[in-house]
């Protein structure tokens, strides 16, 4: 407060920083699920090398034609190669008609932002070559037509998430200028971060939903700390406290709170740092970076804005908000705290077995490497997507990826090797659930020095549906057992290959980096309260609430719920990196709850009130202020659910779901009726 100009300057050019550097890191970000040292790794490190091809460089052309001759299917692809020629370092891999469709692959050396400034190029190119009606797709085209519909959801849902925080902050702190102060608050903190995410994106790999994740989850987080802090002040200036005094005893009080609650939730994204995939990684680093900043701008710019406001500024005029009340021993919050106190274990039983039910449907999640057929239908990727999956499946726009190594050069036209290839295509192509088999003579499939070949196998199924997983095994299991000569080595890539890696590297890794976090926690739990009981209370009560949501979430997925209800998406599967996400996020908010309540229950206890006194003054101190923050929160989220884009709604509803769970069954019921059956053994490890 002393440097407050200092202090003010540094956080508004960092914001603007961020703001201007918002449209360019739309450029570096990616859609990769490349697993390192994985066999769909070495299997595309192969293609990029021998075949200059990367998938994320790839680009998938569709064009529907009737009763075409022969010479006129020639005529096509010559007008497809003219068209592709104008497009730096991109070759045609693979031009073949498949049922009235002419598919072309053309494959390209760039990386993904680099390829995708050529979609517009390359469509222009295919027009001019007398090919109006051909649809590009693939990874370049598909991130080229997505990202401005991400811009817009993100403002939209900005919009939405603040138009909503607006009207809450009204409602709960009344007409004042403290009503501001979150939102401003909010959109500093944002876009600063926005600008240290950048940062990092230079060094690390980031994924294209980072900018949508951080600007939300990082206006909860803000509304949430700045309501915690302003709501403090407000008590203590209404016990007739000096604002100099009030401010003083919210940054030791709500200050504390803050800094174990930021703790508790970069504990939990830290352990995304450490699971093997570059794109989880990214997800932890850029959730690490929210909550860090968060609470290091609610310790240095919410000071400064609530010094500008003054005491005035705090004091509300007229409707005074429903978070003030005169006596707030009596409000709705300490009333229930006192029903779970009178009947502690018929509420823990009833809450538990709520719980119980919520998560009975856990048995039934089904996760997938991606939702790549949910793309908005509008666009023309999506569209083309569509056309190729209704006439052959879904399976012809993820192929695998066969890179057959010799060990030699110079043996991949020997007769030895055909007849083994031949052998070898013959019997993948008697797998069921096989559309069909790629094979050429052509550079596209057999590197210069002749060494290296590859093959495209075209299923039928959707990528992470049971029927694919069942046709992988059952490729590799047929590349297992081969007559090619001695030496010879086969690698299985392609987004099928690259889906399961991703998938066993988060089976491997992820349940082993969640007990490391349980346990960091309950250290930092143990430090702060200051009572191993409450310390594993918490992490329990966490970890019910996220059993219990998880259960919602795939019950109102599998069933559809959530599209008979919000009209939002149709998709019975949860993508994978959502819920590894949402784990991590959402056991960080229920923790800031937890903390938020509790700590203001310990004040109370160490004031000398007895114990059910203490659970009743900090739950009806501190149950509005989450209980308000929780609806923002699933304000913000809403901008994700009604989005475009599957992952980000299975994201925001599994949030939204989780946060309104945490905040009334958990925090309103069961947390106190834990604590009053606890009783003196909710103190043990700390004396008065």
């Amino acid at each position: 407060m002393r440097r407050n100009f200092i202090i003010a300057i540094v956080w508004i050019a960092l914001a603007m920083s961020g703001a201007l550097l918002n449209t360019s890191l739309n450029d570096r970000l990616t859609t990769s699920l490349t697993i390192p040292n994985s066999e769909s790794a070495k299997a595309q490190s192969l293609l990029t090398s021998h075949f200059a091809d990367n998938p994320e460089g790839s680009f998938f052309l569709f064009y529907v034609f009737k009763n075409a001759t022969p010479a006129e299917l020639r005529e096509m692809k010559s007008k497809v190669a003219r068209a592709v020629a104008s497009i730096p370092h991109a070759q045609i891999n693979d031009s073949r008609a498949l049922g009235g469709i002419l598919f072309t692959q053309v494959g390209s050396s760039d990386d993904l932002a680099t390829a995708s400034l050529s979609t517009e190029k390359l469509r222009k190119a295919l027009i001019s070559a007398g090919l109006p009606g051909v649809l590009v797709t693939g990874p370049p085209a598909i991130k080229h037509d997505v990202t401005p519909v991400m811009a817009d959801d993100l403002r939209r849902g900005e919009l939405v998430a603040l138009g909503v925080a607006a009207l809450l902050l009204l409602f709960i702190l009344g007409l004042s200028w403290a009503t501001l102060i979150p939102l401003i608050f909010a959109l500093i903190n944002i876009t600063a971060t926005i600008a240290v995410i950048y940062l990092v994106s230079l060094v690390f790999t980031m994924v294209l939903y980072i900018p949508n994740i951080v600007a939300l989850i990082g206006l909860g987080l803000a509304i949430d700390y700045s309501l915690l802090y302003i709501h403090r002040i407000r008590t203590e200036l209404s016990e007739q406290k000096r604002f100099e005094d009030a401010c003083s005893v919210a940054k030791e009080t709500a200050g504390r709170t803050i800094r174990i609650s930021a703790l508790s939730v970069s504990i939990g994204l830290a352990t995304l740092l450490f699971v093997p995939v570059p794109f989880i990684r990214s997800l932890g680093l850029a959730g690490l970076v929210v909550p860090l900043l968060s609470a290091l701008s609610a310790h240095t710019l919410l000071p400064v804005l609530i010094k500008i406001a003054g005491e005035h500024g705090m004091r509300p005029w007229k409707f005074s908000g429903v978070l003030h009340s005169r006596e707030p021993l009596n409000n709705f919050f300490a009333r229930c705290a006192r029903i779970s106190i009178r009947y502690p274990k018929a509420i823990a039983i009833s809450s538990l077995g709520l719980i119980a039910i919520l998560a009975f449907s856990i048995q039934s999640l089904v996760v997938t490497p991606s939702a790549l057929t949910q793309l908005p239908s509008n666009l023309e990727s999506a569209r083309a997507l569509a056309l190729v999956t209704d006439s052959a499946g879904d399976g012809v726009i993820t192929p695998h990826e066969i890179v057959i190594d010799l060990g030699s050069p110079n043996l991949a036209r020997r007769e030895n090797s055909q007849i083994a290839l031949k052998a070898f295509v013959s019997r993948l192509s008697a797998i069921p659930g096989v559309f069909a088999v790629a094979s050429d003579s052509t550079p596209a499939f057999i590197d210069a020095r002749e060494r290296y070949i590859r093959l495209f196998v075209v299923g039928q199924s959707e990528i992470g549906s049971a029927a694919a997983n069942q046709l992988m095994e059952n490729v590799r299991s047929a590349m297992s057992s081969n007559s090619f000569p001695s030496g010879t080595h086969l690698y299985l890539g392609g987004t099928p290959a690259q889906g399961a890696d991703f998938l066993n590297a988060l089976a491997r890794t992820f349940p082993i980096l969640i007990v490391a976090a349980v346990i960091a926690i309950f250290l930092a739990l143990r430090r702060f309260l200051h009572s191993s009981v409450l310390s594993i209370k918490a992490i329990l009560l966490d970890l019910l609430s996220l059993i219990a949501t998880i259960g919602t979430l795939v019950f109102v997925t599998k069933y559809h719920v959530a599209h008979h209800i919000f009209g939002v998406y149709d998709f019975p599967r949860i993508e994978a990196w959502v819920i590894v996400f949402f784990i991590a996020i959402l056991f960080g908010l229920s923790m800031d709850y937890e903390i938020f309540i509790v700590s203001r229950i310990r004040e109370a206890w160490l004031k000398g009130r007895t114990n059910d006194e203490a659970i009743i003054e900090g739950i009806a101190h501190t149950g509005g202020v989450v209980t308000s923050a929780a609806f923002i929160l699933i304000g913000a989220m809403s901008g994700f659910i009604w989005g475009h884009f599957v992952g980000l709604q299975q994201l925001g509803l599994g949030l939204a779901l989780g946060i309104l769970i945490d905040a009334s069954i958990i925090r309103l019921f069961l947390l106190p009726s834990v604590m009053a059956l606890l009783g003196k053994w909710n103190w043990q490890s700390k004396n008065k």
